[in-house]
């Protein structure tokens, strides 16, 4: 036989607690719950994006000291070719056409990035598509 104050799905009802709480009171306690998950999840999203910044910081910092060591590798390769051609021509000549080989890089360098700009997506699209989404999902559609 079930006693009457047990289990709907295996929960015992409010009465077996011994309050008789109303519906205004439970609405307002997962209200609450509800408030203090929210809170935790924030809290721990500040420390999760925290700890990714200083992570990412530190990255960007060897890929800088990285990308020096390898500006100053060129600039020294540069003067390299700029003195071994001036064994063969005046220096004047040769810094020109090291120069020049430098001018050429440069400009295609600048076209492949400009036309991959070119291809970009806009900025945050699926971001932008997803908040669109959020009072929809939020009204049960």
């Amino acid at each position: 036989m079930t006693d009457s104050r047990t289990d709907r799905g295996g929960f015992s009802t409010a009465q077996e607690n011994g309050t008789d709480r109303s519906l205004g009171d439970l609405v307002s306690e997962v209200a609450s719950d509800l408030g203090l998950l929210m809170r935790q999840e924030v809290q721990l999203a500040k420390v999760e994006m925290k700890q990714e910044a200083v992570d990412t910081g530190k990255a960007a910092g060897l890929l800088g000291a990285a990308g020096f060591a390898g500006y100053m590798t060129l600039l020294f390769l540069s003067i390299a070719l700029w003195w071994g051609l001036s064994n063969v021509m005046d220096q004047g000549w040769a810094a020109l056409i090291v120069a020049a080989l430098w001018a050429i890089a440069g400009a295609v360098l600048y076209v492949v990035g400009r036309e991959r700009l070119k291809r970009l997506p806009p900025f945050a699209e699926n971001t932008m598509t997803t908040l669109k989404e959020v009072p929809q999902a939020l009204k049960g559609r």
